[in-house]
């Protein structure tokens, strides 16, 4: 049986398995473009949208009352599990008072603490979004460096900002395909470098016209990337002799510890960016930045140009941003829910996980790695984890092994992340859980190997 009669026969299962959400799909189709609220929800690799019903912990329920094991949790939002009573507590209670004032709450102060004594950076805003995050940081560092170029790396993905959708095609920054309805050249002001390449970096350092590079600790986006030994201390290290900014991007790190890979790893970002899991599950973003960039950003504010005495408004910022109920979401997710016993449990999980698929990997002889962070784990089509996009591409360009892999998952039950096959650990998930995932990708295992054979 080829991976196609494989795809065949899961759809069918799959249809006949999913009568509702089939029949959901036709109605959502009727008035949402693409027939989803957002298009990304058709990512996955079912025939037909898959409709959810509710969720608890690490157990998502569709309106066909199917139950699936979660290793997606909302592609990270979930980090913690679904349903959180803290979160509904904390946002029903603020609701009851009001949603958004455009002023902040008693709780804001608070919040504002937890976060500096949690990331290490002093001073912080919210946003709605990390999209949001990194773009307010972009132009905030351009506005006080006065140089226009970020550099960012291959494979990266920063949300939905404009100044990240490049990619490094033979040595040279181009604009991504997935840019789209973009007038300007963004190859002007953003330069991609190789991850894991310090000359590379260095080179395009050299240059003088950067304000900063925007990073994540280990790239997540393009398959999951690890820093090889020494990367972050010489990044940090050649920003600094550039006079160039750097942003350090957590919005899926943050699974490394209650600190995220900042605090895991000693790193010393200028800003920081945090998205997705930091409100539990509510939309909510924030961002941080040093003593000595919030000078920098303060005096711009306060400074003049050519038409006068700038007013303060940078133009930077929504009206939702900083809303009461999601003041009130992050502040009981770091006293609550993000507690260092919360990550044991998850990082403890996530070893566990690791580990049963080495072995079930091993076992088989197949010519793939799985690659780890924190309670994040990622099956890799390489026989050893890349160490940079390009190496990576070829592994996610199995576009039919993915794709019957992940439907083969859904109809046993399982959910991973949409995208490729990234798993995520949350404090709810069991070992019978994990169990049931390895033990679903080895049967999976013996039909490919099977496939390969004939």
């Amino acid at each position: 049986m080829s991976l196609a009669d494989i795809i065949a026969r899961e759809a069918a299962l799959y249809l006949e398995t999913h009568p509702k959400s089939v029949a959901e799909a036709a109605r959502l189709k009727q008035h949402w473009l693409f027939g989803a609220p957002f298009h990304w929800m058709n990512d996955w690799a079912s025939p037909s949208t898959l409709v959810a019903e509710d969720g608890e912990g690490a157990v998502l329920t569709d309106i066909d009352d199917n139950h699936y094991d979660d290793f997606c949790l909302g592609d990270t939002p979930g980090m913690f599990g679904h349903a959180r009573p803290e979160i509904a507590r904390a946002v029903a209670e603020q609701a009851r008072r009001g949603a958004t004032f455009m002023l902040p709450t008693r709780e804001a102060a608070e919040v504002g603490a937890l976060l500096a004594a949690r990331f290490g950076l002093p001073f912080w805003q919210t946003t709605l979004s990390a999209s949001d995050a990194n773009r307010a940081l972009i132009r905030w560092v351009r506005a006080v460096t006065r140089k226009p170029v970020i550099i960012v790396f291959d494979g990266c993905y920063h949300g939905m900002v404009e100044d990240c959708f490049v990619e490094l095609r033979h040595g040279r920054t181009r604009s991504d395909s997935g840019l789209v309805g973009q007038a300007l050249d963004i190859t002007r002001t953003t330069r991609a470098v190789p991850f894991n390449d310090l000359g590379a970096l260095e080179a395009a350092l050299a240059q003088g016209d950067v304000a900063a590079v925007l990073a994540e600790p280990a790239m997540t986006n393009c398959g999951m990337i690890l820093p090889e030994e020494g990367f972050h201390a010489r990044l940090r290290a050649l920003t600094r002799k550039a006079g160039a900014l750097l942003i350090i991007d957590e919005t899926h790190t943050l699974s490394s510890g209650p600190g995220g890979a900042t605090k895991a790893w000693g790193l010393e970002p200028d800003a920081l960016v945090i998205g997705k899991a930091i409100a539990g599950g509510y939309p909510a973003a924030v961002w941080g930045v040093s003593a000595d960039l919030a000078e920098q950003i303060k005096a711009w504010s306060a400074g003049a140009d050519a038409s006068g005495p700038r007013s303060g408004r940078s133009g930077i910022g929504t009206t939702l941003a900083g809303n009461a109920m999601g003041i009130a979401a992050i502040g009981a997710t770091l006293r609550e829910i993000a507690t260092p016993e919360t990550y044991a449990t998850m990082l403890e999980g996530a070893g566990y996980l690791v580990g049963g698929l080495r072995k079930m990997i091993a076992a088989h002889g197949l010519p793939w790695s799985v690659v780890h962070i924190g309670a994040r784990a990622e099956i890799v089509f390489a026989p050893s984890p890349p160490r940079d996009a390009a190496a990576m591409r070829p592994a996610l360009a199995r576009t039919e092994l993915n794709h019957a892999l992940h439907l083969y998952l859904i109809n046993r039950g399982i959910l991973i992340a949409p995208f490729h096959m990234m798993m995520l650990v949350c404090p709810a998930t069991t070992r019978e859980q994990i169990d049931r995932l390895v033990a679903a990708v080895d049967s999976f295992a013996v039909e490919y190997i099977q496939e390969s054979a004939s």
